[in-house]
């Protein structure tokens, strides 16, 4: 029997790219539900419109009017990508962050418990466990959660909900934590983005503190595939860590963009560092490696190729 999907938050980055990689490998149905902000763009989503296997419903989740209108149909699964995901933006006003990513969340498992869907897959971040020390290992699926920004701490709230509805109702629910994603469609504010973009114009490069801040890079498409995993054979109540393998700070990315750009690291612009930057980002993915048998198939060298082309080619065509 086909699944019918519900997906929300599908018109940013990595939900985009999930649908994208649905509709060319599996026959399942997908809504997707986007409220269309500054992080949610339609052009990410217009060629979907081809399949008669996909439909856009323009709702927002933190409100219970347009939940309503979305529950039209049971949907066999729910995929929550959505979410206000730029720390920065948490800084100045972390209100929209408890609207969507806390409140969104809560209405989605209301659906869950309700009947209205059979599971759900909540997508996280590995910047609610918080920070790690250069000689720390990397964060597994048991580290406490310590979030230090507003945006990591709406995640780490919306897990614990999701959490408790798995405890309190035996909801069959799954929480994912990945480590850094880039690759194709990802907003221009984010980092890899935007050194790219700003090299291609030979603009400054902003580069918070020393630069020595370090992330571990996925590449999107390998997280699509194991979000798909997840959804096909993981357990409910488990918490799966995806990560690249690829840690790196934030200076090696710059210079590494830059030379294969062919631009001047005079580009480069120290910032003040910014308020609660954790300092190290780190996964282990070994669970998911050893219970679903996902592993990445993109080196960073690959997926930062493949990255390049595609803003290269976005470029020619403004």
């Amino acid at each position: 029997m086909t699944k019918h999907l519900l997906i929300t938050g599908g018109a940013g980055f990595i939900g985009s790219n999930f649908i994208s990689y649905l509709l060319n490998n599996t026959d399942y149905y997908i809504t997707n539900v986007d409220s269309l902000t500054y992080a949610g763009n339609k052009s990410n989503v217009a060629d979907f419109d081809k399949s008669s296997r996909y439909r856009m419903l323009t709702f927002d989740i933190s409100k219970q009017s347009d939940i309503e209108k979305v529950c039209d149909q049971h949907y066999d699964a729910i995929i929550n990508f959505a979410a206000e995901t730029h720390v920065d933006r948490s800084i100045r006003n972390a209100s929209p962050f408890i609207d969507t990513n806390i409140t969104g969340t809560f209405h989605l498992l209301q659906m869950i418990l309700s009947g209205k869907a059979s599971k759900m897959i909540q997508i996280s971040t590995d910047e609610v466990y918080g920070s790690l020390r250069p000689e720390e290992t990397p964060f597994t699926e048991n580290t406490s959660i310590a979030p230090n920004n507003p945006y990591s701490a709406s995640k780490a709230s919306a897990d614990l909900l999701v959490r408790s509805y798995y405890k309190t109702h035996q909801l069959p629910l799954i929480i994912t934590r990945c480590s850094n994603n880039y690759g194709p469609r990802q907003h221009i504010e984010k980092f890899i983005p935007k050194i790219i973009t700003n090299a291609f114009a030979n603009k400054s490069i902003p580069l918070y503190g020393d630069g020595l801040n370090i992330r571990d890079w996925l590449y999107v498409k390998d997280h699509c595939r194991a979000i798909h995993l997840v959804l096909e054979k993981g357990n409910r109540g488990e918490i799966y860590n995806i990560g690249g393998n690829e840690e790196k700070t934030n200076r090696e990315i710059v210079d590494l963009l830059l030379k294969k750009l062919g631009r001047s690291e005079k580009l480069i612009n120290y910032i003040e560092d910014r308020k609660g930057h954790d300092r190290r980002y780190a996964i282990d993915s070994s669970k998911i490696s050893r219970e679903l048998g996902w592993k990445p198939s993109f080196s960073f060298e690959q997926g930062i190729e493949k990255t390049i082309a595609w803003y290269s080619k976005e470029e020619t065509k403004r």
